[in-house]
């Protein structure tokens, strides 16, 4: 396996101050060749008005800086989405804040513990806990800027956002924060905004997305904000229930030009001792993402397209999931994907989206 663009070995602020690492960090001949031919064609594909070569990219995560996000560009993934940012800053977990683990479809509903280790071997899926950091909007506004700079022809940058609880609880003032953290991203340039809605509800037990009522006074507020031409994704995370997930979607879907599925499963983590793997408070759980939540993701696509036939709705459909080889991108599409991302898969395959370039535009 290559070495990953971002190192799990190292602390968030070592990898954000000298990262990228591995194929990022040196174009492979082969990533120069295909840019090379590509650069003589059209791109065909349409993302909100936005013309693309290949709709598939990295979703919010891994592009920590416009460092990380320019080059996912310059190697062929284009659509990058920079990792999302909130209005003030905010702390990373300590290290470790990655790690692999071993077992073939993960499951919601499971109850037993999976072991975590460093061994990042295939068929490859990992936990990552990171409680997204942030910078100040000071930092970050500039950094998406040149972020959104970097973008070449057929390629373009989602900005990624979410809100914070203040000590109040207040509803309405984590709503209004999400509203400002939208108005933030916009003023950078980003022409794409994708609000995290799978992050932990702050205040609450669950996941943001499965408060139906909240999210839907959240996505109303943003879109009214930014405005009807400024297309608004929202990141969702798997839901096992046909029923709620059309209940959720029927009520945010006036407000929302896209859906990104899934995120990560969470799950208990322990290490080769069966003690907690990530020190701290509230991290026995950790998201899960990579090849184990592979089924999970192509199942949201296929239930997504659904309702949209259904209910004759015109939102995009972002698949995001177990994405690590080429067959995977193939399979997104063939469920119904507008747009394919890989988070894991794309760090320790830099070379992914150029594999995938050349058969799409049959290039040698």
């Amino acid at each position: 396996m290559q070495k990953p663009f971002y190192d799990p070995s190292k602390s968030y602020e070592f990898n954000y101050k000298y990262g990228p690492f591995g194929g990022f960090k040196i174009q492979s001949s082969k990533c120069k060749k295909v840019s090379t031919q590509i650069k003589k064609l059209e791109p065909k594909f349409d993302l909100f008005g936005h013309k693309l070569y290949l709709p598939f990219g990295i979703p919010a995560g891994p592009l920590i800086n416009s460092n990380f996000v320019a080059a996912g560009f310059k190697n062929n993934f284009d659509v990058c989405v920079y990792k999302t940012v909130r209005t003030k800053e905010y702390p990373c977990h300590k290290a470790p804040n990655i790690l692999a683990v071993h077992v073939k479809n993960l499951k919601p509903d499971r109850k037993s513990a999976l072991i975590a280790d460093t061994n990042y071997s295939q068929p490859l899926s990992i936990t990552n806990s990171f409680g997204v950091p942030s910078t100040s909007p000071k930092i970050w506004q500039h950094d998406m800027q040149n972020a959104v700079k970097s973008a070449q022809k057929g390629q373009v940058l989602i900005g990624s956002f979410q809100g914070t609880t203040n000590e109040s609880g207040s509803i309405n003032d984590y709503i209004n924060d999400f509203v400002l953290a939208s108005q933030l991203v916009k003023e950078t340039g980003a022409q794409i905004l994708e609000a995290n809605l799978s992050c932990p509800n702050e205040g609450g037990s669950n996941l943001l997305c499965f408060d139906t009522k909240k999210t839907t006074q959240i996505v109303k507020e943003i879109k009214k904000a930014i405005g009807k031409n400024t297309p608004l994704i929202i990141k969702m995370a798997y839901f096992e229930n046909d029923n709620k997930l059309e209940e959720f979607v029927n009520s945010v879907a006036e407000y929302i030009d896209g859906i990104s599925a899934i995120n990560t499963i969470p799950a208990k983590i322990i290490n080769s001792e069966h003690e907690q793997a990530l020190p701290g408070f509230g991290r026995s759980k950790s998201g899960v993402c990579g090849s184990a939540i592979s089924w999970a993701g192509l199942k949201m696509v296929d239930r997504l397209l659904k309702i949209r036939k259904k209910n004759k709705y015109d939102y995009k459909i972002i698949g995001v999931g177990g994405v690590t080889n080429k067959d995977d991108y193939y399979s997104y599409i063939n469920k119904g994907a507008d747009v394919v991302m890989s988070a894991t898969g794309a760090m320790w395959n830099t070379d992914l989206a150029n594999m995938i370039e050349r058969k799409k535009w049959k290039l040698k």
